[in-house]
C-alpha cells in the first residue's frame, strides 16, 4: 500500500514544483533514489511539502536510504502539518 501512495504522489502532485522537485521525480520514477535523495533533501529542509512527503517515503520503505522509522515519522510529520493528505495514512502504519 505504501507503494501505490509513492506512485500517486510521485506522479500525481508535481503541479507548481520547481525544477529540482522535478528532477527529482525523474530520478524516482526511474528508481535512482540518490538523486532523488539529493535534490528532494534541500527542499525538505526549506519546506518543501511534497518533498518532505517524498523523503518519509524513502526512508520508511529504505529506498536509497537506509530504512529508518524515526527520520521517517519527522518527515511524514513536517508534510502532515502543512496538508499533504496521504502522510497521515503514513503514518498510520509507523505508530502500528
Amino acid at each position: 500500500m505504501t507503494y501505490l501512495i509513492l506512485a500517486i504522489v510521485l506522479g500525481g502532485l508535481v503541479t507548481g514544483c520547481g525544477a529540482d522537485f522535478q528532477k527529482g521525480l525523474s530520478a524516482a520514477q526511474t528508481g535512482d533514489f540518490v538523486t532523488a535523495l539529493r535534490e528532494w533533501e534541500p527542499l525538505a529542509e526549506q519546506g518543501d511539502a511534497y518533498a518532505q512527503y517524498n523523503l518519509g517515503l524513502m526512508y520508511f520503505n529504505g529506498l536509497g536510504v537506509p530504512q529508518d522509522e524515526k527520520t521517517a515519522l519527522k518527515w511524514l510529520t513536517l508534510a502532515k502539518r502543512q496538508g499533504v493528505a496521504y502522510s497521515q495514512e503514513n503514518l498510520g502504519f509507523l505508530q502500528k
